[in-house]
């Protein structure tokens, strides 16, 4: 039974002791949420009484140990030990040259024990408690001097008593007291954490392109330190607000809470997969103790390091102000930046629309100046982060709008620094191009796999008519396709360029496109189009009218601002959870991503668009002909989407038949399966994530469709397999 701080307090302060009397003894058990005291055999312990006196021993086979012959009163036991292992993780951290880390024995030994509740609470009972006079529930930090590194406390419900400390004075700074002539069990809670769960492959994959989207959506958040006041003078720092940054990686899952919301008004709780890891590899944010790390000496002022300072970049106000933000945060398997889209006006539009064309210094081409801009201010602060503390992870990188386009020049950038040979793959949402075609070539070797939603205009962005400066940008009218589904056909990006080469996309193309069968019902697919119609939302990129020199069309801020499918919660992340579910299925059930339905669809779609490309070509055939050199371009243009509109619908035949495999999924984790397992049982434990969700679903029987059911006992909303045999 524990003893309380009052009822010690009282017998202590009532007694006087003239002379220290020794001859007690204290015992005690270190234990695992199962109860069991292996994990803890032979680590060194030291305890100190109520006179200073110290005594030193190591825990035997059930992680026990007792001291004795000491002054009367409690006794405070530290297991503080250095770890001394062999392991090239731990050594690492505790030697490397930023913010070494104060690794424990102690610490190594908790980390490789697991929590008996799956949600990672305290359990309300231990079996080694039956047989203890006193039983607390400990953390590593109430055991050991240096704790900035380690996790926040988490709700215990035998905490140990504080008032005992306290009457121990200096000696009870550090270690949890024990009460004399009792056996005393302390339940160690396991030191883990969750990370979100990555594939560190090249390969394009549902899990990153879901896990990402959620990354990309993150950053929009503060980092939410407190306090956040320059210098910091507190000898400590927290991470309280949710959703932020700093208390997603610094706080919630260093505890093993398993958090989900990444922007306070997204509709729906969108779950990542998590892997429960040994805290030490989760994916870090620094400590802060300005007594053990120079940097974070208040008395640098300014210069002062925190752990905002170095994971997030927030320019506003700084020198030079881009009104660019970013987080960067790394474990030792990779390092994930994440760059903020579109957000603040009117910096962020004026930024969007600075499309003026300026030499890539970095490698080869053009690029978009406001976006190079913003590129490089969040180039030196992850050069700043790599020097710290990339010993050769992977580089995942992933933005949304604005901050997709940085992030493709900024990838860029890391590839191509001298001496370096970053590891590099990116994930874009929504991103505007930000290169000319002669930048894109140079850049072909970096990979890039860029998602475009639906309907959404910014991809568009920025069409040729806006290299040139913003007082010259016209508006008017262009040309759209009629009585095609608005899954493929929405704005006109013009040909006509002032001055360079036109701005290109990079990267392979991921579209999100929704299939709307009726008012009622729709599914959708994710596919790689190849024709510029989809690809970028361009619909052949045709002007009709033009105003000095460039196409007329309707303003940047009305199309933009026109954009529901632009969104990053309420578009991108269902439309990225909606693409991992049916995979899901189609692998689970060895069915191909495309219904006979949806191929119709779309195929019905591009059949009009051809229609109408001819249509022009043949209007532009029968026009004089100084009229039909003046639209040389538009002539040209013309042929080449009818013939990129081959080539997609080549790609949509085979999509027909195509089946999803593991790799598909999880990429360089499907070879890992049980690390997959048990992150996938604890994602689909959520009842969100088995929602039928219809942007999940194949489509619903017609009619036809239920007669060929009944004749053929066949499922026509079954993607359709492809049966090799049947061509024998």
């Amino acid at each position: 039974m524990a003893v309380t701080d009052e009822k010690l307090n009282s017998q202590l302060s009532n007694r006087t002791l003239a002379c220290p009397a020794q001859g007690k003894w204290t015992r005690f058990q270190l234990v695992d949420e199962f109860g069991s005291g292996e994990p803890f055999e032979g680590l060194v312990y030291e305890a100190i009484d109520a006179e200073g006196q110290k005594y030193r021993g190591r825990l035997d086979a059930t992680g026990s140990g007792k001291v004795e012959n000491h002054f009367a009163g409690p006794v405070v036991l530290t297991v503080d030990q250095k770890y001394q292992g062999q392991d090239k993780a731990y050594t690492k951290l505790q030697l490397r040259d930023s913010y070494p880390l104060k690794i424990t024995e102690l610490q190594v030994r908790a980390e490789q024990t697991r929590y008996r509740n799956k949600n990672a609470t305290r359990p309300v009972d231990n079996p080694a408690f039956a047989c203890a006079d006193t039983h607390y529930q400990v953390e590593v930090r109430h055991l050991v001097e240096h704790v900035s590194h380690l996790p926040p406390e988490v709700y215990r419900h035998f905490p140990h008593s504080m008032g005992a400390a306290r009457l121990m004075g200096e000696h009870g700074r550090c270690g949890v007291p024990l009460i004399p002539q009792q056996h005393t069990v302390l339940e160690v809670r396991p030191l883990r954490a969750l990370r979100p769960l990555l594939s560190t492959g090249p390969e394009f994959c549902a899990l990153n392109l879901y896990q990402l989207a959620l990354m990309a959506c993150l950053v929009y958040c503060p980092f939410g330190q407190q306090p956040n006041e320059r210098p910091i003078k507190q000898p400590r720092v927290n991470f309280p607000g949710q959703p932020s940054v700093g208390n997603w990686f610094g706080d919630a899952l260093a505890k093993a809470d398993e958090i989900w919301q990444v922007d306070a008004g997204q509709p729906n709780d969108y779950y990542p997969l998590y892997e429960d890891v040994p805290y030490s590899k989760r994916l870090e944010i620094v400590p802060f103790d300005p007594a053990l790390y120079a940097v974070n000496d208040p008395k640098l002022g300014q210069d002062q390091e925190n752990p905002e300072g170095i994971h997030f970049l927030d320019d506003r106000g700084q020198d030079v102000d881009t009104d660019t933000q970013a987080f960067i945060t790394h474990n030792d398997e990779l390092i994930l930046v994440s760059i903020r889209g579109t957000w603040e006006l009117p910096a962020d539009i004026f930024r969007d629309a600075d499309a003026l064309q300026v030499p890539f210094e970095e490698g080869v081409g053009h690029v978009h100046q406001g976006f190079y801009g913003a590129a490089q201010s969040a180039y030196g602060f992850v050069v700043k982060y790599l020097e710290k503390f990339h010993t050769g992870q992977k580089l995942l990188i992933c933005g949304h709008s604005l901050g997709g386009a940085v992030a493709l020049l900024l990838s860029e950038m890391l590839r191509r620094r001298a001496g370096f040979n970053y590891d590099i793959v990116l994930y874009t949402y929504g991103s505007p191009r930000a290169g000319d075609a002669e930048f894109v070539k140079g850049a072909a070797a970096l990979v890039h796999y860029r998602m475009v939603n639906h309907n959404d205009p910014v991809p568009s962005l920025p069409g040729s008519w806006m290299n040139t400066k913003n007082e010259v940008m016209g508006t008017g009218l262009a040309l759209t396709f009629t009585n095609v589904p608005l899954g493929v056909s929405v704005f006109v990006a013009g040909l006509s360029n002032v001055t360079g080469e036109p701005y290109t996309h990079h990267g392979t193309l991921r579209h999100f496109m929704t299939v709307e069968f009726d008012a009622r019902e729709h599914s959708a697919i994710l596919w790689e189009p190849g024709c510029t119609t989809i690809d970028q939302h361009a619909a052949c990129s045709i002007a009709l009218k033009q105003h000095k020199g460039l196409p007329q069309r309707p303003s940047l801020l009305k199309q933009v601002f026109s954009g529901g499918d632009h969104s990053m919660s309420s578009s991108y992340m269902p439309a990225s959870w909606a693409t991992l579910r049916r995979w899901q299925q189609a692998e689970q059930h060895r069915n191909s991503v495309l219904t006979k339905r949806e191929f119709q669809w779309v195929d019905n779609a591009l059949v009009k668009i051809t229609a109408q490309l001819k249509a022009a070509e043949r209007n532009l055939d029968n026009r004089p002909e100084p009229y039909v050199r003046a639209f040389e371009k538009d002539y040209a243009a013309i042929r080449r989407e009818l013939d990129n509109i081959r080539t997609t619908h080549a790609r949509l035949e085979t999509l027909r038949f195509a089946s999803i495999y593991r790799h598909d999924l999880y990429g360089s984790l499907s070879v890992q399966p049980e690390r997959l397992a048990e992150s996938l049982a604890r994602w689909q434990a959520h009842p969100r994530n088995q929602a039928k969700e219809q942007l999940a679903m194949a489509p619903a029987l017609d009619a036809d469709d239920a007669l060929m059911a009944s004749l053929y006992g066949t499922d026509p909303r079954e993607p359709y397999i492809f049966d090799i045999d049947s061509l024998t």
